[in-house]
């Protein structure tokens, strides 16, 4: 057989992946399994999103090829979006391009800004992609650890302690996922001033931001932050809409076009309708919101206390679509979770597979109905 790329000795198939094919196989022989593991919303898009795709079809241009750069209405509401919920100003001609979810941002901005040999600094715990699509196009991962006793927020001090001569990215993501803290406009002040000083681009993964989240907030609120940063966001969890892969990437014209250079090469532009979906949902109100969060704070309520009988902690000021809490000391995350697999028949995710820096922590997923979370709870 013809032997794999050499890039691909370096990853693993991802986590999810494969666990996931093992939940399948216990559901396929009779066990009742509650997924309480991946973050999929559960919940429908808007009714008014649905109906634009719909109405979308018999438009002349529907079914062709469309522009790398998305619809410039798309653009134009990608744009509003970000100047109505986080008061930042940016360019639709040029300053945002639209991606067929992030995570093929993080492998576009890799392959546009990572040679081999380059590093790229990357959040323990944080989300595996960025370690992964770092190692796939030859560049190395440089970790710095996030804590609960500094609130996960990055330890500066120990950023400048390392050799950062090659680092060329540093990926954050607030909220945070897995461990759902919010940043600040303190720590992305610091984290501009870092990537100014030693010429980092840092790219903010912000796909969280309204769920369970009072106030939101953006990396390119910071005054001069378009000049060594980038934003990705997405509709996957906001709208509910993951498998409709709607994100996009935000910054100054010259980091956009160098981008787009690997999109152009890797897609033939985001189906039409899913782009007039798109700017339904970006143009919807407040209202949105606060229905979708209700429902996420009765669940989460209800997740705390399952986490209560596991006899684990936890953060009441946490946001996101996740419960991060902290098991009993002495135990191991991905024994406590295998036994709650193969003995309640509930998978839940532990906290090592985000890096070394899980250890002794579990996730919960919101992306269960509060009648299964309920169930759950009686199991344990």
């Amino acid at each position: 057989m013809m032997k794999a790329a050499k890039r691909l000795d370096t990853v693993q198939e991802y986590y999810f992946s494969k666990k996931l094919r093992e939940v399948s196989g216990l559901l396929a022989a009779g066990k009742p399994i509650i997924n309480m593991g991946i973050g999929s919303p559960d919940l429908q898009p808007p009714r008014s999103v649905i109906e634009a795709i719909q109405n979308s079809f018999q438009d002349a241009s529907a079914h062709k090829y469309q522009s790398y750069q998305g619809l410039p209405a798309l653009r134009n509401a990608i744009s509003d979006f970000y100047k109505n919920k986080f008061s930042v100003d940016s360019n639709p001609e040029n300053e945002i391009l639209p991606l067929m979810g992030s995570k093929e941002g993080i492998m576009h901005i890799s392959m546009a800004f990572l040679n081999e040999g380059d590093q790229a600094l990357i959040p323990n715990p944080g989300y595996p992609t960025y370690t992964s699509v770092t190692k796939l196009v030859g560049a190395t991962p440089l970790f710095y650890n996030l804590s609960a006793s500094s609130n996960w927020q990055p330890d500066f001090e120990e950023l400048e302690r390392q050799d950062l001569t090659n680092t060329k990215v540093m990926w954050v993501n607030y909220p945070h996922m897995p461990t759902g803290t919010n940043a600040t406009l303190e720590t992305f002040e610091k984290l501009i001033a870092f990537g100014k000083k030693h010429d980092i681009l840092i790219i903010n993964d912000n796909p969280y931001s309204f769920i369970l989240n009072a106030h939101p907030i953006s990396i390119l609120q910071v005054v001069g932050a378009k000049d060594v940063a980038l934003e990705l966001n997405s509709l996957s969890k906001t709208f509910n809409m993951a498998g409709w892969r709607v994100g996009m990437v935000l910054g100054n014209q010259n980091y956009i076009n160098q981008i787009l250079k690997v999109k152009s090469n890797m897609d033939s532009g985001m189906f039409y309708g899913i782009q007039k979906g798109a700017i339904e949902a970006l143009n919807l109100s407040d209202d949105w919101f606060l229905e979708q969060n209700k429902i996420y704070k009765e669940r989460r309520d209800l997740i705390w206390q399952l986490a209560d009988a596991l006899n684990c902690s936890y953060d009441t000021n946490a946001t996101g679509l996740f419960v991060w809490a902290k098991i009993p000391e002495g135990k191991k995350s991905e024994e406590v979770t295998d036994s709650i697999l193969y003995d309640s028949d509930i998978f839940i995710t532990p906290g090592t597979i985000f890096g070394s820096q899980g250890e002794g922590y579990i996730r919960f997923s919101l992306c269960v109905s509060s009648e299964i979370i309920k169930e759950a709870i009686s199991r344990i």
